[in-house]
């Protein structure tokens, strides 16, 4: 593994046990250079409660790695966790720097209700 996947994945590490010692119900993301999803995961850890991803059918049309499909996934996964009674949750980037794509989801999360 190269140095700069390791360091991702080490500050990726130190993110989720720092909302594991909080206990608090998980917006996970991860990036591609083709595709980006989001799923939303309990406080445990052990359950998907949610999900949203390019790889949706209503969202697969069009270009699925660029800053517009990352904003339409952030504002399917805000509805589908609403719909599913989630309102409050921890952003995990996984790593990623907080710009571009990241940025672009979060964004549309919290406009479409959830708080973090």
């Amino acid at each position: 593994m190269n140095d700069k996947k390791q360091t991702r994945l080490r500050r990726a590490k130190s993110t989720r046990l720092h909302i594991r010692a909080l206990g608090a119900t998980r917006l996970c993301v991860n990036r591609t250079p083709r595709h980006i999803y989001a799923q939303v995961i309990s406080a445990d850890g052990s359950k998907v409660l949610v999900q949203a991803s390019t790889l949706d059918t209503s969202l697969r049309s069009g270009s699925t790695g660029n800053v517009d499909a990352a904003q339409k996934v952030g504002t399917l996964i805000a509805e589908r966790a609403k719909a599913a009674g989630i309102t409050k949750v921890a952003f995990d980037r996984s790593g990623f720097k907080y710009h571009g794509r990241i940025k672009a989801l979060a964004d549309a999360a919290r406009a479409g209700g959830l708080e973090f």
